[in-house]
């Protein structure tokens, strides 16, 4: 906390690190990838922590599905221009099928891990280091045609990039990477839950099925492109055409009742669906909107077209922890 959130005193977290590093609580380790496990609720994902290569938008290698805002894009580009390191890892997925990635992600995890940790909320993680260039050879290999989704942290990359354009370096330094933990698609414990919507002005959503609860409403929403919503102690299913619910409700409900109004004026969000009926019940808002999780497939899809989502349209979970790993942003010093 200290590092990451300074509050104004961005000096301040600069020196922090210098002097955990000048008396030894963060070592340097030589060239090297990571393998972060965390288990949760049952489940394990596998994730590849690395320097990603900085690069636009336009170039269509990373690809956003969310829009940003100036504020904390501010806030993040002071951090870094007083650190001059990356301090946490922006979270990315992408579709690592038939490449082999898993496999040498499988295959480093036999191993003992380097570090061993208890999580907020229940999660227990595990940290390997792969200092084999060979392996970084064959990661690299692996995942460097593929595109890849940023899953969290859109703010934090526009600002990493307009930092590097800041500091320079040639293509190979290190100030042209980020840090960044990797996801594949298919891992088996990567979950993305729904965030929830609740408005507060409008007029009422006519033409859904009636729903006898809140339950019976959110167990329809898995089968169908649809929304549910709740007025007037009364549930709904609201159904939509398209292929994405988040972006039909927005698009075919939400701006409609809005009209020009800017929405972010006018939305609150939560991913408990109890908590939304009660804010209806108590006055905070007029109408609640409840939705499935985003297909990821679906999301990369609009991704790869240029298209982005509403705000909050998808919610990774269980974030990866701060503090594992830092990158220092040295433009003298070469990855490759």
């Amino acid at each position: 906390m200290r590092l990451i959130r300074p509050g104004a005193d961005y000096e301040g977290a600069a020196k922090t690190f210098e002097a955990w590093v000048g008396a030894g609580f963060l070592v340097p380790d030589p060239p090297s990838m990571y393998v972060h496990e965390v288990d949760f609720g049952g489940r394990r994902r596998r994730d590849l922590i690395a320097a990603l290569r900085l690069q636009p938008y336009d170039d269509r290698v990373v690809l956003p599905h969310e829009r940003t805002h100036s504020g904390p894009k501010e806030d993040r580009l002071a951090l870094l221009r007083a650190t001059n390191v990356s301090l946490e890892p922006l979270w990315f997925v992408y579709e690592g099928r038939g490449t082999g990635l898993s496999n040498i992600i499988d295959v480093v995890s036999e191993r003992a891990p380097a570090v061993v940790f208890e999580g907020p909320e229940g999660t227990s993680h595990r940290l390997w280091t792969i200092t084999d260039p060979a392996l970084h050879a064959a990661v690299h290999a692996a995942i460097e045609a593929l595109p890849v989704l940023i899953a969290d942290g859109h703010h934090r990359y526009e600002t990493a990039l307009a930092h590097s354009e800041e500091v320079g370096g040639d293509p190979d330094s290190a100030s042209r990477f980020t840090l960044a933990l990797l996801t594949d698609l298919d891992d088996p414990g990567l979950q993305v839950l729904p965030t929830h919507r609740v408005l507060k002005a409008g007029v009422a959503v006519t033409g859904g099925e009636d729903m006898a609860s809140l339950e019976l409403t959110l167990q329809a929403l898995g089968k169908q492109i649809a929304a549910g919503t709740y007025r007037d102690h009364r549930f709904q299913l609201l159904p939509l055409e398209g292929e994405v619910a988040v972006v039909e409700l927005h698009k075919q409900v939400i701006d409609n009742i809005l009209g020009k109004r800017n929405p972010e004026d006018f939305l609150l969000y939560t991913r408990d669906p109890a908590e939304a009926v009660r804010w209806v019940d108590e006055g905070v808002g007029t109408t609640a909107f409840f939705l499935a999780a985003t297909d990821l497939r679906q999301v990369l899809k609009l991704a790869q077209e240029g298209k982005t989502l509403p705000q909050k349209s998808t919610y990774f979970h269980p974030k990866p922890p701060s503090g594992m790993v830092f990158h220092r942003l040295d433009p003298d010093r070469r990855l490759y």
